[in-house]
């Protein structure tokens, strides 16, 4: 788990708005490690995560766009089924609200294979604090059986 910084950009839901914004992004050789865009009536917004931010806002500012940057963790996400309901458990059970949350399934950030969720929450230490003391609290032993044969 790590925080990391998120843009978000509002576009007016044109055709070739979402694909100029990725163009100007790519030659400007800004990658992404998550992205997610939602539609809001005659605006759009779009929020990713840039592998590098001073880059990505740069581009921003060159296109006259204005934008808003915002802390966010990235959780390692299990690949079992229930792996984020289990993220989201946790942080509830330490009364976080969170505020969005989208995933990215890429396996080059997912130290899992399940991938990574973004996540915005009202209290990123706190969040911090509780996945991480969860993640060895939260396992629980199995006993492994000998088969009957061995026994």
């Amino acid at each position: 788990m790590e925080t990391a910084k998120q843009v978000s950009v509002r576009l007016i839901n044109k055709p070739g708005r979402l694909a100029q914004l990725l163009d100007a992004m790519a030659k400007a050789k800004v990658g992404y490690r998550a992205l997610v865009v939602m539609d809001s009536g005659d605006r759009g917004t779009v929020r990713f995560v840039p592998k590098d931010a001073d880059k990505a806002v740069a581009v921003l500012t060159q296109l006259n766009l204005p934008h808003e940057l915002a802390d966010v963790l990235l959780v390692d996400v299990p690949k079992q089924p229930g792996g984020f309901r289990k993220i989201c458990e946790r942080l509830a059970e330490q009364r976080l609200n969170i505020d969005y949350a989208y995933h990215s399934f890429g396996t080059e950030t997912g130290t899992k294979g399940g991938g990574v969720a973004v996540v915005k929450v009202n209290d990123l230490n706190k969040a911090q604090r509780a996945l991480s003391a969860n993640d060895t609290a939260g396992k629980q032993k199995t006993s492994v059986r000998r088969p009957v044969y061995a026994r």
